[in-house]
């Protein structure tokens, strides 16, 4: 089957381009518009999703309610500061990419998305490399190891293959390396958060991503 999105955007001209290229890449559009509620209800692979719903503050709650019902979603958004794409990633996005960026970077993203693999546009890449934040957990060697190890392999059976370990254990090592950084304040609930994480405490350059 096919990958399908719900898109979630006040903007109709965003909307029919965004719309155009997936049909291009041959990427089915189930439901889009102003209203977010078919994001929730409407089965679909990922939700594209406009950080500003019409006036006032970025909708930052309803992303972390989509995420925290389940949705993978990428954040396409007109704002462009490390501050609002760090965030969305913290609450859980996949990956965050400006409409500047356009379909050269939207699409990638989406299907990285669906796949569960980190995907990294300029203007995300420039707020991971940037962040200036200093609390950085202790890893340990196999916590660090097991980490970037997942970060380049499409599966995690593949990192317990590699190891000679099991995919349950594998599943241990990340899940203690999610607690360390939430309990250092710096929650990172998806995969690529946590790439994010280790872009910022140095455990990995984007030239190996």
């Amino acid at each position: 089957m096919g990958t399908s999105i719900v898109i979630v955007d006040d903007h109709p001209a965003i909307v029919d381009g965004v719309g155009a290229w997936c049909a291009r890449a041959g990427i089915t559009v189930v439901a889009a518009g102003a209203d977010p509620a078919p994001a929730f209800d409407v089965p679909a692979d990922a939700v594209v999703f406009d950080l500003q719903l019409g006036p006032g503050a970025p909708a930052f709650d309803v992303l972390e309610e989509l995420v925290d019902a389940g949705r993978r979603v990428v954040v396409y958004s007109q704002h462009a500061d490390s501050e609002t794409a760090l965030r969305c990633l913290e609450l859980g996005a996949a990956t965050y990419l400006t409409k500047a960026e356009g379909h050269e970077h939207l699409i990638p993203a989406i299907r990285a998305c669906v796949e569960d693999r980190p995907y990294t546009p300029p203007v995300l890449g420039g707020a991971m490399a940037a962040d200036p934040r200093p609390d950085r957990p202790a890893l340990s060697e196999r916590e660090r190891e097991v980490l970037l190890a997942w970060f380049s392999s499409d599966s995690k059976q593949l990192v317990a293959q590699r190891f000679h370990l099991s995919v349950k254990t594998v599943d241990t090592y990340i899940a203690r390396v999610r607690i360390k950084y939430a309990d250092a304040g710096r929650p990172a609930t998806t995969k690529a958060a946590l790439v994010a994480r280790a872009l910022q405490d140095g455990l990995v350059d984007l030239a190996r991503l």
